[in-house]
């Protein structure tokens, strides 16, 4: 990784991304071959071998996302949920438990819960803000690892990771933060006392809704050692052309964020102000209950926003079909606005569980585009209600 002391761009643009050495091209080749010619048996060159244990190119955004979040070893998957099971297959064994938050990612509480749990791993989920809960659960199901979505997805709860991390430490626990919403330009888990931090990489930090990818990032040396056995074991691994988009887009992702959070700031404050509007979730606002450790954790409160209409579900459905920037589908982080209803989209899976999503509610992932177009593409909405 790059020196700790170099700006969140500067380690975004460089890491991992040297001039290739033969031609001088400031862009390193993007490398498609999927073995490597041997010096004689076992003779490797450079450690090359075989694709799905190591590829340059994505060796080389590995490097970058370890210098991104302050780790020392990066990982780079097929997916966010690839990278998930990865991880808890590492560390993990049958008969062990997971402590996660009540309003998890359904997708990640699909994986821990229906194709993990068959595999003998528990799971607890509790609100992380209640400290006195959170160590009860780990200390009753004597938990190995901690997982912590900061903000979460779609409630936007906002977690302490330091505290967090005190607490599962003292009971021997690991700590994982999705910092998939937040992102490595507005938060560094590893730097609050985080153990492992995971990114659906197709979200803010590709940025461009083009390719789908995961990543895990780490400091410990044995952590690493066994995620990285996995990795080349089960070989959920990137492509070398999904890994050089992802580089692409990490090197954009500061100027993105500052922009994805003064639109959701804008978008926000509108919707909050409209009588349509039961509630909106966004950790900038003040009254938040997670703003202050947003401020203190965060260097900026991103680009997601969901909100609660007094309409109800059909309120919610009626204004998810009806705009126009604001494109109806899964996902978040790209640099168009996307719009979805979680509770029969991305999170269908929690339904009827403690981790279901009101049924009145949106969540939006505002994109870069000119914030006064998209407050009228909702304000045109809102008409149809």
């Amino acid at each position: 990784m790059t020196e700790n002391h170099q700006g969140a761009n500067t380690r975004f643009v460089h890491a991992g991304q040297e001039f290739e050495p033969v031609t001088g091209a400031v862009v390193p080749p993007l490398h498609f071959s999927s073995t490597y010619a041997q010096d004689g048996i076992g003779g490797l060159r450079n450690g090359y071998e075989y694709g799905r244990g190591t590829n340059p190119t994505r060796d080389a955004l590995q490097a970058q996302l370890a210098g991104a979040e302050f780790g020392n070893h990066a990982f780079s998957f097929s997916s966010g949920l690839a990278a998930e099971d990865s991880l808890i297959r590492a560390i993990l064994r049958p008969g062990d438990h997971i402590v996660l938050g009540n309003d998890a990612y359904g997708g990640t509480f699909r994986l821990i819960d229906r194709v993990l749990g068959d595999w003998g791993i528990g799971n607890t989920p509790v609100n992380m803000a209640d400290e006195a809960a959170l160590a009860a659960a780990i200390e009753k199901n004597k938990a190995k690892l901690v997982w912590v979505e900061t903000p979460s997805n779609p409630m936007m709860t906002i977690t302490d990771i330091a505290k967090v991390a005190e607490i599962a430490h003292a009971a021997g626990a690991l700590l994982v933060v999705d910092n998939t919403f937040a992102s490595p330009f507005l938060q560094q888990p590893l730097t609050l006392g985080a153990d492992i931090v995971v990114h659906s990489t197709t979200k803010y930090i590709g940025g461009h809704s083009d390719v789908v990818g995961g990543a895990v990032i780490v400091k410990d040396a044995a952590l690493a050692e066994k995620i990285g056995f996995i990795q080349f074991a089960v070989g959920a691994v990137s492509g070398p052309m999904d890994a050089f988009l992802t580089t692409r887009g990490l090197k954009t992702l500061g100027v993105r964020m500052r922009a994805h959070s003064e639109n959701a700031a804008q978008v926000a404050q509108w919707l909050r102000e409209r009588s349509e509007v039961e509630r909106v979730l966004y950790p900038g606002f003040e009254d938040h209950p997670g703003h202050e450790i947003a401020k203190k954790q965060m260097s900026g409160f991103g680009g997601m926003v969901s909100v609660q209409f007094n309409g109800g579900e059909a309120a919610a459905r009626k204004i998810a079909e009806s705009t126009k920037l604001f494109t109806l589908a899964e996902s978040l982080g790209g640099i168009e606005s996307l719009m979805n209803y979680p509770s029969e989209m991305t999170h269908a899976s929690v339904k009827g569980t403690e981790l279901a999503v009101p049924v009145n509610l949106l969540r939006l992932s505002v994109g870069i585009e000119d914030p006064a177009d998209l407050i009228e593409d909702l304000e045109k909405a809102f008409t149809n209600l």
